[in-house]
C-alpha cells in the first residue's frame, strides 16, 4: 500500500529537501506553498499524514489543522521554529499529533512520521468506528463496546477515552484532556481529570490497564 503524505512548507527549499527525502525513501510526498493550498490538498484526497508549517501565507498551518480536525483523524505534525511551551500546548490542543522545532534532523522528521502513521493504522478506524484491542467506540453515536458489550460512560468519559485513543502512545497532559473534555471556557480544577479517568478505569475493568499514569505529566494509552 502506497504511503502518501502532504507537505506544507512555504520555504521552496526546505519543502524541496523534505520532499526529496521522503521519497527517497519510498514515500510519495504532495507539496503545498501555502496553507490555503495545503487545506485544499486535504480536502480533496487522502493522506496518511500531514506536515504543516505554523507560519504560512494565506492560511496559518494553526488555522488548517484545526479546520481538519472538524472531519478529519489525519495525524498531523508541526514543522516550526516557534518553541516555548505555551505554543507548543497549543499546538496539542488544536488537535496536532506531534511538534518539531527548526532547524531539525530529516531523519528524525521521517521518523516520527511513519511512527504516527503506523499509530494510527494500528488503530483500526472504519468509518464510523475506532477499535483497540477489544475496545469498540462508535463514533456517530458516541458509544463504547467493550468485547461486543456496551459500556455506558458518560460524556465526560467518553470525550476522555476518545481523546486518549485519538492520541494512542502519547502523553496528555490533565490540561490538554480538560480542553477536550470540558471546553476552553473551563475554569475550575484541572483534577477533575484524575476523577473522571478514575471512574472510566473502573467501567472499562481490566482494559483500563490500557490507560497508564505518567506521573507529574498526565496520562497516556497504550496498546
Amino acid at each position: 500500500m502506497e504511503t502518501r503524505i502532504l507537505i506544507a512548507e512555504d520555504d521552496p527549499r526546505l519543502r524541496e529537501v523534505l520532499c526529496d527525502y521522503f521519497a527517497s525513501k519510498g514515500v510519495r510526498p504532495i507539496q503545498a506553498e501555502n496553507g490555503a493550498q495545503a487545506l485544499e490538498w486535504a480536502q480533496q484526497e487522502e493522506f496518511d499524514a500531514v506536515l504543516l508549517d505554523i507560519m504560512m501565507p494565506k492560511l496559518d498551518g494553526r488555522s488548517v489543522c484545526r479546520a481538519l480536525r472538524r472531519t478529519q483523524d489525519v495525524p498531523i505534525l508541526f514543522l516550526t521554529a516557534l518553541s516555548d511551551e505555551e505554543d507548543t500546548l497549543l499546538g496539542y490542543e488544536l488537535g496536532a499529533d506531534d511538534y518539531i522545532t527548526k532547524p531539525f534532523n530529516l531523519s528524525v522528521v521521517y521518523a516520527k512520521t511513519m511512527a504516527l502513521i503506523r499509530r494510527s493504522r494500528g488503530s483500526v478506524r472504519a468509518g464510523d468506528r475506532m477499535e483497540l484491542d477489544g475496545l469498540a467506540l462508535s463514533l456517530s453515536a458516541q458509544k463504547v463496546y467493550l468485547e461486543g458489550r456496551d459500556i455506558p460512560l458518560t460524556p465526560k468519559e467518553y470525550a476522555l477515552l476518545h481523546c486518549l485513543m485519538s492520541h494512542r502512545g502519547q502523553v496528555l497532559s490533565r490540561e490538554q484532556l480538560l480542553r477536550h473534555g470540558w471546553g476552553y471556557d473551563y475554569q475550575g480544577e484541572d483534577r477533575a481529570v484524575d476523577t473522571h479517568i478514575r471512574r472510566l478505569r473502573e467501567k472499562l475493568g481490566p482494559w483500563a490497564s490500557h490507560i497508564r499514569t505518567v506521573i507529574k505529566a498526565g496520562y497516556r494509552l497504550e496498546g
